[in-house]
């Protein structure tokens, strides 16, 4: 029964839309290059709009995760 359970709640993970925007700017910053495909578009825009607005310290590890995303 737990394993149903375990199982039901994994396959709703994966066909949930993801909320870019409820998330930190820490934790956006940490997941790129590990977002899937799907994700990537909203992903990167959520992450674009943010820049702006980002603190020294932010946008020097955003520069950095885009170089090695390259």
């Amino acid at each position: 029964m737990i394993k149903i359970i375990y199982f039901l709640i994994l396959t709703s993970m994966l066909f949930a839309k993801v909320d870019y925007s409820s998330m930190s700017t820490e934790e956006l910053l940490a997941m790129m290059g590990y977002v899937s495909a799907k994700n990537k578009v909203a992903f990167e825009s959520e992450l674009k709009q943010r820049v702006a607005t980002m603190s020294k310290k932010e946008k020097m590890i955003y520069i950095k995760n885009l170089k090695k995303k390259r």
